[in-house]
C-alpha cells in the first residue's frame, strides 16, 4: 500500500511539474515574451479544429514537417493579409513535403468563417484558452488602452484575463512562425512584437528548403 501511495504521489508531482512547464507565464507586454526557440521541442498540446474535433500537435507533426503560424484572429487585417500570403505559397510548401497550420485565439466557429472568407485549404486550430500561446511563450497582456479599444470599439469578444495586479486585460499571442520537423524539433522561428510586421513568404520558403536539406 505504501508503495502504491508513493507511486501515486510521484505521478501527481510529475503531472504537476509537466503542467507548470507547459504553461509559461503570460508576459506583461509584447516586448517581454519568452518564445520557444530553435533547438527546443514542440510542447504536448491538443487543440480543436474548425469542427471542434481534437487535434494533437505531436501526432500532427509526426506525419510531415510543419509550418505553424500564430496570429491574433480573423478580425485582424494584418493577420488576414498574412493568411493570404501563406495561401499563395502553400503549393510550394506542399511540394516540399510540408503542411501549413494556423493557430489563433479564435473559436472553431470564427475559424470556419476565416476559412470561408479567405478560401483557405490549410488547417486552422483554435487556441481559445491560450494554452498553445502560453506553451510557446507568445502570450501577453495587452495594455488597458488596447484592451478597451479592442473590446469596446472593435467589439472583440475574447475573454479577459486577470493580471498579477488584478486588472482585467485582453491576452493575445505575439504573431509568430515556426518550422518544426517530424520529431517535434524547432528549426526556425520568427517572432515580432510589432504585429504589423510579418515574415516575407520568401523567407519561410527559404527556411523550409534549408530544413529539407538538413
Amino acid at each position: 500500500m505504501k508503495s502504491l501511495l508513493r507511486a501515486l504521489t510521484l505521478g501527481a508531482v510529475c503531472t504537476l511539474l509537466s503542467v507548470n512547464v507547459l504553461a509559461k507565464p503570460i508576459a506583461m507586454d509584447e516586448l517581454s515574451v519568452m518564445p520557444l526557440m530553435n533547438g527546443q521541442t514542440l510542447p504536448e498540446l491538443t487543440l480543436n479544429n474548425i469542427d471542434g474535433k481534437a487535434v494533437n500537435l505531436t501526432e500532427l507533426v509526426s506525419q510531415k514537417p510543419t509550418v505553424f503560424f500564430f496570429y491574433r484572429g480573423g478580425w485582424c487585417p494584418f493577420c488576414n493579409a498574412q493568411m493570404g500570403q501563406l495561401k499563395a505559397i502553400e503549393p510550394k510548401l506542399i511540394e516540399m513535403g510540408f503542411q501549413l497550420v494556423g493557430i489563433s485565439p479564435d473559436t472553431p466557429a470564427q475559424l470556419k468563417a476565416s476559412v470561408r472568407d479567405n478560401k483557405l485549404d490549410y488547417l486552422l486550430l483554435s487556441d481559445a484558452n491560450m494554452a498553445a500561446s502560453q506553451a510557446f511563450g507568445l502570450a501577453y497582456f495587452t495594455s488597458a488602452e488596447v484592451t478597451q479599444i479592442y473590446t469596446q470599439k472593435m467589439k472583440l469578444e475574447n475573454p479577459l484575463w486577470v493580471t498579477p495586479l488584478g486588472e482585467k486585460r485582453l491576452v493575445l499571442p505575439v504573431p509568430a512562425v515556426y518550422l518544426i520537423d517530424t520529431n517535434g524539433l524547432v528549426h526556425f522561428q520568427y517572432i515580432n512584437p510589432n504585429f504589423k510586421v510579418r515574415p516575407a513568404p520568401e523567407l519561410i520558403l527559404t527556411a523550409a528548403k534549408l530544413l529539407n536539406a538538413h
